[in-house]
């Protein structure tokens, strides 16, 4: 990885979320360019990570590094195309970091076929990331390799079937935003009925693990599962909740396949 440079065309939260993660493993490559439509994001960007160099509104830059994340919505990658096309070098690594667009889209428009594409997940932010990769036939091993050592740092990154990435990206990128709001409630009702932050941060890491371990290591049914703990205070709640689920989580995903 020495004087390889990396390219974000795109400076929103998941370019500061993989920064992030690298920066606190020490592994923040030297030559990072982050280019973005808002001088402001930019700004607040190398804020927290000095050493890049921003370039407002000029993918250009971004593009024409060795590694190039692209962290476009899928809407806007047509009209990028062409301009990040006429940037990229003929051994440019690229990471589409969208769903929805396929590689085969990709390399149609981008002129290369050495492409992956990645499901971020927020908590690469403190290295605990899972972060499902699909490559291009078009990468060699060696290519595949320089990637992984890249995203390995952030956490998890299982290479997957293309066709199963929309499904991780309702599971593992946007799964923290249906529990978050509710952790973080349960964290301010615990500090209310008397326990320390430190208490409620320590019990609710454990508790949290320790839940996802039972579903996983039990070799209980969901049913055996959840029979586990007698008192269900949100137990009236659960079929709405469920069906909340089912109406946002399909439509969403059928979209993204569409």
């Amino acid at each position: 990885m020495v004087n390889t440079s990396i390219g974000f065309v795109g400076g929103g939260r998941v370019a500061r979320i993989m920064l992030g993660g690298w920066q606190r493993q020490g592994r923040l490559l030297e030559h990072i360019v982050v280019s973005d439509p808002s001088a402001e994001n930019l700004a607040k960007l190398q804020a927290d990570f000095p050493s890049i160099e921003i370039a407002p509104n000029d993918n250009r830059a971004a593009a024409a590094q060795d590694i190039v994340f692209i962290g476009l919505h899928p809407p806007a990658f047509a009209a990028a195309f062409d301009e990040l096309k006429a940037s990229l070098k003929s051994t440019a690594l690229v990471v589409s970091l969208a769903p929805k667009v396929s590689l085969a889209k990709l390399s149609a428009g981008l002129g290369t076929d050495k492409i992956a594409r990645l499901i971020p997940n927020a908590p690469s932010i403190v290295n605990a990331g899972y972060n499902p990769v699909a490559f291009s036939a078009g990468l060699s091993a060696a290519e595949r390799a320089v990637l992984c050592e890249l995203l390995n740092v952030l956490g998890e990154s299982p290479e997957v079937d293309e066709a199963k990435l929309e499904a991780y990206a309702i599971l593992t990128a946007m799964g923290p935003t249906y529990l978050w709001f509710q952790l973080y409630e349960l964290q301010a009702i615990s500090e209310a009925f008397g326990l320390t932050p430190q208490e409620v941060s320590v019990g609710l890491e454990a508790m949290v693990k320790g839940t996802v371990q039972t579903m996983t290591a039990a070799h209980l049914s969901p049913a055996g599962v959840m029979d586990l703990i007698p008192v269900k205070p949100l137990g009236e709640d659960e079929a709405a909740i469920k069906g909340f689920y089912h109406q946002r989580l399909e439509a969403l995903y059928a979209k993204l396949k569409s």
